[in-house]
């Protein structure tokens, strides 16, 4: 008789454990598709003019330098955007889908600013903003619209 409490209280310690690790989960969904082509879409953004005719992986890499803030926006753009995205994708965290979505969301200010500089730029004879630029911030704030909407179905 005295091995029924043991049992019944391993038993609640493993349904605890159960609960918890439920709790830190995420269930994406459909909306995985639609973080998964957004993904697809920021790779192929850095093969686009981002200002001038420099590519974003120019941009990115340092190789063609149009000041601070488009290089800025490309590693929070990939970094929150493809990185964290697809390690809330792979380990279904709730606390990696929030990080997502609010790296995504300080991803979409700096691009903002990244346009904005590329228009006072050419003002003063600079280049504006590429195609590039543009379509990774729009991609962005999908990317924000899905991870909120993922975060917020946590279970």
């Amino acid at each position: 008789m005295s091995d029924v409490p043991e049992e019944l209280t391993k038993l609640d310690r493993e349904l605890r454990g159960v609960t918890r690790r439920v709790e830190q989960r995420i269930d994406p969904g459909t909306t995985a598709l639609t973080v998964s082509i957004a993904m697809f879409v920021l790779i192929g953004s850095l093969f686009l003019p981002w200002t001038g005719s420099a590519l974003g992986w120019q941009v990115l890499s340092g190789v063609e330098v149009f000041g601070l803030l488009p290089r800025l926006f490309s590693f929070t753009s990939l970094g929150f955007g493809l990185v964290v995205s697809a390690l809330a994708l792979a380990t279904r965290w709730w606390g990696l889908a929030w990080l997502a979505a609010a790296g995504c969301g300080i991803s979409i200010i700096t691009g903002i600013w990244a346009i904005w500089s590329r228009q006072t730029g050419v003002l003063s004879g600079g280049t504006g903003p590429g195609i590039g630029l543009i379509l990774t911030v729009l991609t962005m704030i999908v990317l924000v619209g899905c991870w909120v909407r993922i975060a917020f179905r946590r279970p």
